[in-house]
């Protein structure tokens, strides 16, 4: 497997307005790797990840797909590129069918004729949408609406998959399901960038962590390596999850 970068950003500083969120972040993400960027709630780790999708434009620094710079470049240019943000909360057209929320990435990646295999596939990988492609998507459980964010992401098999705190509140129960996903995609071939305050199973799916602390980051190294360290800076504790 070629570990050369899927994703760089070197040298960010990002925010809104006035406000600062991010302050001179560089990172990177292999082919078919799995990163995890942890930290409390509010360190910035939503917006490495909109800076990644191209959601927010850096004020400095450049970001790089797969070698080619795209740094402010449009939203478009960065799903063409493959990548694909899952964001957090419940990311679905609440109003529209299963299947319509499925259909609509599907026809844009694979052209109308390809929608059908696409959502055979999508509801082979889980019956459970298969059994409620009718119903309304905001009439679903938390855990099935993560479900089907993740079942476009996967059905499309991005270069890289960004999931941004896609446990967050959920049931424990559903957690081990979401995190069955990712390991899913990345299996598949799909590098995965994880944004998570949930540690323990961040650090078992990811082979690199990287920490960010007040907008910046303080430590990165092999997930082995990593699980005190997180803790102790994240809830103060060591050896919490």
């Amino acid at each position: 497997m070629s570990h050369e970068p899927i994703l760089e950003l070197t040298g960010v500083t990002a925010g809104y307005g006035p406000f600062r969120a991010l302050f001179d972040v560089s990172l990177s993400v292999p082919e078919g790797g799995a990163v995890a960027l942890l930290g409390a709630n509010g360190a910035g780790k939503t917006t490495v990840a909109r800076v990644a999708s191209g959601l927010v434009k850096p004020l400095e620094g450049s970001v790089d797909i797969a070698g080619r710079e795209v740094t402010g470049k449009p939203t478009y240019h960065f799903a063409r590129s493959g990548i694909v943000h899952a964001p957090e909360g419940r990311s679905v057209f609440s109003t529209f069918t299963v299947e319509e929320n499925l259909a609509l990435p599907f026809g844009r990646t694979f052209s109308r004729k390809g929608v059908p295999a696409a959502l055979e596939r999508a509801y082979e990988i889980f019956p459970q949408l298969g059994n409620r492609r009718k119903q309304i998507a905001g009439t679903l459980s938390g855990g099935e609406q993560r479900m089907l964010c993740l079942a476009r992401a996967l059905v499309e098999s991005p270069k890289l998959l960004i999931a941004d705190e896609l446990s967050l509140g959920l049931a424990p129960i559903i957690v081990d399901q979401v995190y069955d996903l990712l390991e899913k995609i990345r299996e598949a071939g799909t590098a995965v960038l994880v944004v998570e305050q949930h540690v323990g199973h961040a650090l078992d799916l990811c082979d690199h962590v990287i920490l960010l602390t007040h907008g910046e980051i303080s430590w990165e190294g092999p997930s082995d390596e990593a699980r005190h360290v997180v803790a102790s800076t994240i809830f103060g504790s060591p050896g919490t999850e």
